[in-house]
């Protein structure tokens, strides 16, 4: 039943399984049967008190229509509301906030899950672009994260070394982080040797799809000072998106993804992302990474490297980020679940108390969803 006035929402629990390139030995229901089971554990909560299940995934990457039909007892949506978000998590999260934030759930469970190494990610991206110009050229990802490369090098002050000691932090960043599971970490000298794969971008500065699942438990304040003493409150959210076309987009920026910020932080009451005690962003390249955070404000154009030096105000992706782990459709969940849970004190890391989260879907990062979180 809806009400007039809105309720403040909290993210009250979340889990993931570990990210690794292939889980060969489960596949989809056991990846998010362990992500949904993790989350619930220990917050006295049962499936019975969820309301409503929002679950983000792609029909293309699973290899079948309507493919979350068959992943519903593991999210545990059978006999309750449940809704499909075909875009990336952060999407779905908030569509649930605004469910909670209505009045028309107190409880809402959102599950995101990638299985890429079952799929043609190359394919699966073409597939998001116009049949007759841009997908007759061969585009996808990999040919977009080059294109947008290039003009954010061309259209700035930032040159290829900034690019390469991005993508090293992300790497040093998630080998020391137990759910990105990783054979080595490239060291940036690995990396400035790793071979083109879209000139200026080098294979390990291109993200990295991999495995895995993640779920968000989101509740009404009511409920959520009777779980846990540390609410991670959602304070502000903001969408916006980009043109279809990459040539009509404007070059080396993410104007979609600055709107998304400003939309988030004027919700939130917030003049000063600078403010913030860590970031969690997603980018599909090192380059893409670099724009996203200047996109959000928290450098200047064509510096964004300065917010991986020691020292910088806001800590950026202190889980590593997308460009290690990169669960397509799922990565800006985890980032709210990485961020959630070390303001909560989960990862035993309760000094930062605000958080700025972001998420990106579409080729290109056409699209573009920003949280603000606090304790």
């Amino acid at each position: 039943m809806g009400t007039n006035t809105l309720e403040r929402v909290a993210v009250v629990a979340s889990a993931q399984t570990t990210l690794r390139e292939s889980w060969s030995s489960l596949q989809h229901v056991d990846l998010i049967g362990s992500a949904v089971s993790s989350a619930l554990r220990g917050t006295g909560l049962r499936m019975q008190d969820v309301d409503v299940v929002i679950d983000c995934g792609s029909d293309v990457l699973d290899g079948r229509s309507i493919s979350n039909c068959g992943f519903l007892g593991a999210m545990g949506a059978h006999h309750k509301e449940e809704s499909r978000v075909e875009e990336d998590g952060l999407f779905g999260a908030l569509y649930g906030t605004t469910k909670v934030a209505s009045g028309s759930a107190s409880v809402a469970l959102i599950v995101a899950y990638s299985k890429p190494s079952e799929s043609s990610v190359s394919a699966y991206y073409s597939t998001l672009t116009d049949p007759f110009y841009q997908r007759a050229l061969g585009l996808d990802h990999v040919g977009a994260a080059g294109l947008m490369a290039n003009q954010y090098l061309t259209t700035s002050d930032a040159d290829e070394e900034a690019l390469l000691r991005i993508a090293a932090e992300a790497w040093r960043k998630a080998g020391n982080n137990p759910w990105v599971e990783t054979a080595t970490v490239p060291t940036l000298a690995d990396i400035e040797s790793s071979p083109y794969v879209a000139d200026p971008v080098r294979g390990l500065q291109l993200s990295r799809p991999v495995d895995g699942a993640v779920a968000v438990l989101l509740a009404t304040e009511q409920v959520a000072h009777r779980l846990t003493e540390r609410p991670v409150w959602i304070t502000g959210m903001g969408t916006a998106m980009e043109s279809h076309f990459l040539a009509d987009r404007k070059p080396g920026e993410l104007e979609a993804c600055q709107a998304a910020a400003a939309m988030a932080t004027r919700r939130a009451g917030i003049s000063d992302v600078g403010s913030f005690g860590l970031a969690e962003v997603s980018g599909t390249s090192a380059a893409g990474e670099a724009m996203v955070v200047e996109a959000l404000g928290l450098a200047h154009r064509g510096r964004a490297v300065d917010c991986y030096e020691d020292g910088a105000s806001v800590s950026v992706n202190p889980s590593g980020g997308a460009l290690p782990a990169d669960p397509i459709m799922a990565t800006g969940l985890v980032r709210l679940h990485e961020a959630a849970a070390r303001l909560a004190g989960r990862l035993g890391d309760e000094a930062a108390t605000t958080a700025l989260v972001h998420g990106a879907g579409g080729l290109g990062m056409q699209n573009h969803c920003v949280f603000t979180l606090e304790v």
